[in-house]
């Protein structure tokens, strides 16, 4: 229950940087520098909350930042038409050594306000469900709630279709009249705001400090875990909360003999998450394979309209 528990606080940042990129993804546009955001947020939302005292002001800043991070990858990849990957490669690297630049006097910082934390009346007292989903941070909440609103918005809603359209056949799309270049900045600039919320939950809920690459990979996990889920919010959510708890498992495992002895046996276990990471991109870099798994048809494709067929 206490991995379970763990894997539902641990999961919620991936969660919230996970379905970030399902939107942005789904418009078109692919973005690997989910990481340099979610770094960029973690150190803007912590710094501002130690400056302030406010931490959800910290929480608006860091999806500022990563707003911001993401509106310069959409000029690049969708006005200049620059390659997606090369771009969101060079995001990562920036939004990586600019959060160590401006973050390095925070290291020396080890208390800063915290999101609040509170159980959820009636609910946490339910046996086995209440301490794993019921007795958490705020912003674990606020994931609960994300998921299927955007699940919602995704299948059932007009703009729903329309994203979907922009990202399957932009110029079929285009002829009905939507603006293809205008949703995809509107959704990888959402994207990359979701990832700076996914910093801030790292930085002021489920890890409270701030240390160069604090991040530790989760960036690349959640675009490993876009496709996992199929680009689909619910199934990201259980990746997510699984992907939690297989990162907290190997500190509960350090209680048992075995692995007190055999302690490289630990080693191997933080390793599954970021080894399953990289089988899915491999995986995934095959065009037969991404059309199985689901992939938008025009993703990563830069879109021209007077080339429309």
């Amino acid at each position: 229950m206490n991995i379970l528990a763990a894997g539902v606080r641990s999961g919620t940042p991936m969660l919230f940087a996970t379905i970030g990129e399902i939107f942005a993804e789904r418009s078109g546009v692919l973005n690997l520098g989910v990481e340099g955001m979610m770094l960029m947020g973690a150190m803007s939302a912590f710094g501002v909350a130690h400056a302030t005292g406010n931490p959800w002001l910290g929480v608006l800043v860091a999806i500022a930042m990563g707003g911001l991070l993401a509106l310069l990858h959409a000029f690049v990849v969708i006005t200049l038409r620059a390659d997606q990957v090369v771009s969101g490669l060079a995001l990562t690297f920036l939004g990586t050594g600019l959060s160590a630049v401006l973050g390095a006097p925070l290291v020396e910082v080890r208390q800063a306000p915290r999101l609040p934390a509170w159980d959820v009346p009636l609910l946490a007292d339910i046996p086995l469900l209440g301490p794993i989903f019921f007795q958490h941070n705020v912003i674990v909440y606020l994931g609960f709630v994300l998921v299927p609103l955007a699940w919602f918005y995704m299948y059932r809603t007009r703009p729903g279709l329309e994203l979907r359209a922009v990202g399957e056949y932009p110029a079929a799309a285009d002829v009905m009249g939507v603006n293809v270049y205008r949703l995809r900045y509107a959704y990888t600039v959402l994207g990359g705001m979701l990832a700076g919320l996914a910093g801030a939950a790292l930085s002021l809920a489920i890890t409270p400090l701030w240390v160069d690459g604090m991040t530790a990979g989760q960036g690349w996990i959640a675009v490993g875990l876009v496709i996992f889920a199929g680009w689909d919010p619910v199934r990201a959510a259980v990746g997510s909360y699984l992907f939690g708890a297989i990162k907290r498992l190997p500190l509960d495992l350090q209680s048992f003999a075995f692995f007190l002895r055999n302690p490289a046996t630990g080693y191997f276990a933080n390793m599954l998450p970021y080894l399953f990471t990289i089988a899915v991109l491999v995986i995934s870099a095959r065009e037969a394979a991404r059309r199985r798994l689901g992939a938008p048809a025009a993703l990563g494709v830069p879109y021209v309209r007077e080339e429309r067929t």
